[in-house]
This record gives C-alpha cells, structure tokens and sequence, in this order.
C-alpha cells in the first residue's frame, strides 16, 4: 500500500498543476480501480446462485507425443448445480432422494452448500498396435465407455463430499469404435482394424464416494497464495472397484476457490467456487488469476471392467497390476468467469505386459453462470 501511495502522490504532483480538480479525481478513481489490491466481496452469496459447466478432453495427442495407444481418448460435460440447501423447495424429486441427500455428510450443517452434478462422457482404449486385426492376447482390449453420471455434493470452506451414480454401457453401443474411426477419418490416420475383438456389451452401475479437504491454505503476499488439498475416495461397481488416495498443492496469483483440478474419473467436478473469495467474483476486469499445480493420485485396483474383461460373459482380458498411480503437473488461468487449465499426466503402467508407462494430456474449460 506504500508503494501504491507514493505512486499516486507522484501523480498528484506531476498532473495537478495542470488539469481541473474534477478531471484529476476521476484520473486518480481510474487509477486506483486498475493498480490496488483487490479483495473479494464477503461471504458466499454469488457462489451460492452460480452453476458451473466444465468440459473435459484428455488425448495422449495433448502430451505432445504420437504414440496413439491405450487410454487414447476421454471425453466428459459435466454441470454443478447452484446451491440447494432449500433443496426440498426447488427440486423435485422422490421422497427416497431427499432422504438419501439427508443422510449425506455435514448435510445438517447450516452452512454447508448442497450441488448436484450432472455428467455426460466417454472413454476409449486401444492396444498399442492396431494396424493388427487378429486378437493381441498380451495387450489391452479394445473397449469403449460411455455414461451418465449424477453426483451429490455437501461443501464448505474446509472439505467436499461427493457421492456419484454412474449408469452407462462398455461395449459395442457405447459407439467408441464409431467415434475413434470417424475421427482418424477426419484427420487421415490409420484405421483400427481390431474393433472386432472390443468387450462385449455390458450395462455398468458404479457408486462412488470422495472426500476433499484443504489441509493447508496460505495468502504468501497480496494476491499470491498457497494451497493443498488432499482426497480420498472409494469405487465399487462392475465398471471400477478399488479405492484411491492422493492430493494436489497450488501455487500462484489469484488462485481459485475451489477444490482443485481433477483428471476424468467420478468425483472429479470440483471447480465450481466455494464462495465470493473466488477471483471468478471480483470486480470486472480484476477477474484474472494464474497457478501451477501438481498432483498424485494413487489407486489400488480390485476390479477394472476394461482390463479384467466382462463380468458375465468371456472376452479378452489381461492381467491388471494392482496398483496404478498419475503423476500431474500443470497450469490453470482464471479469466472472468472462466477456469481454463492444462494437465499433463504420466501414469504408470495398467497391465503386466504393458511394453512402457503412459504419458497423455488433459484441458479442461470452466464457466461459472
């Protein structure tokens, strides 16, 4: 604030002499709305009234690599409800529902805000060679995924609960094999010839339950500050079964109050803003911040629909390795209402006959109404 004294004091002395009073005082707002500090509104009201819609695209392309091979593509919209503590008043839904977001975690607590989620997405897998069409016993399935999810959220300042619905199908109808090939169409490349030996079709119903919290949370100087967030979660389901464990920590300008940046996965719409402390609610033209993140996420695997095969009928499998981790690192932008970040991931190896480890990338965009 010295700083910003003196420099407006130097103002005053160079501009004063020669401009009309009425002049110099609308110069000087105009300067003081562009260089002090700014400070969020307090309180949550406008968090409280906005819904967030996110689009997800992860593609090992993104890496900047041209290995076309594994976990070749994902795609997910998501959209975070406002929120519904009054949710009885605003929603209808069965009484059975009502009940179920009762029970949820901190739900009683007067401050906490109350979301849902409504997610729509695709994954698509493929062995590494597929200018082969016969069966490639040792490596992954050719296998698509594609589903619904519906997500229940309870927040505050310090932790989020998420418990997630996805219902979809894996197979043949999950037109995976249709989206990939009408793509390498459109951008001439090579034809995957083994989508004849893709899972079987198999409806997929998966329950999820994630906890995040801030367990650090530092303002380094005016606007630059520092943040971790780990979280926890548990799958079961004939799609995925397992648990995982991980946290990311952020560093920068501005930085988002949200609950961080999250690969496509089930419990991963975590960037609607908890409250008016979010730079998406400063003052226009002040809506702007930068961060760098990094992240680990480690997963210990019973049960993976597309490696292990299909749970009713035979098809190709391979052997899982039972434990799989993501490395993370990246950079979000805050601008206006929007969160635009680049992810870029090193997963370790999937499978027992997996030739090397995976590198992919991930963008996600952001837009709180």
């Amino acid at each position: 604030m010295r700083k910003a004294h003196s420099f407006f004091l130097f103002i005053h002395m160079k501009v004063s002499r020669k401009m009309k009073p009425k002049s110099f005082l609308a110069l000087a707002s105009i300067l003081m709305l562009l260089f002090l500090p700014q400070h969020a509104v307090a309180g949550d009201e406008e968090a409280r009234k906005s819904n967030t819609l996110t689009l997800y695209l992860e593609n090992d392309l993104f890496a900047l690599g041209k290995n076309d091979r594994y976990y070749t593509h994902g795609t997910k919209l998501s959209w975070i409800s406002r929120d519904l503590s009054n949710y009885r008043d605003v929603v209808r839904a069965p009484s059975w529902v009502h009940r179920l977001i009762e029970r949820m975690p901190f739900v009683n607590d007067p401050e906490n805000q109350r979301a849902v989620s409504l997610s729509l997405g695709q994954n698509i897998y493929t062995p590494e060679d597929k200018e082969r069409s016969d069966l490639i016993l040792d490596d992954r399935p050719y296998a698509g995924i594609t589903y619904l999810g519906l997500g229940l959220h309870s927040k505050n300042e310090r932790l989020m609960d998420t418990l997630e619905f996805d219902l979809g199908i894996v197979g043949r109808h999950s037109y995976a094999e249709d989206i990939q090939r009408g793509v390498h169409v459109w951008t001439d490349s090579a034809d995957p010839k083994g989508w004849s030996h893709q899972l079987h079709d198999e409806p997929i119903l998966n329950l999820y339950f994630e906890r995040k919290w801030k367990a650090f949370k530092t303002r380094i100087s005016e606007g630059l500050g520092f943040d971790c967030i780990p979280h926890i979660g548990v799958a079961v389901g004939n799609a995925y079964t397992g648990i995982n464990l991980g946290g990311q920590m952020r560093l920068g300008w501005n930085l988002p109050n949200d609950f961080g940046t999250y690969l496509i996965r089930p419990g991963s719409d975590s960037s609607a803003p908890v409250d008016d402390a979010d730079p998406r609610f400063f003052r226009p033209f002040h809506r702007f911040g930068i961060h760098l993140f990094f992240a680990v996420d480690g997963n210990a695997v019973a049960r993976n629909i597309l490696l292990d095969g299909n749970t009713f009928r035979d098809s190709h499998s391979v052997d899982k390795k039972p434990f799989v981790a993501d490395l993370v690192g990246g950079i979000g932008m805050i601008i206006h209402r929007f969160k635009i970040t680049y992810s870029y991931v090193h997963r370790t190896k999937e499978f027992e006959a997996q030739t090397d480890e995976q590198n992919f990338g991930a963008i996600s965009v952001s837009f709180t109404f």
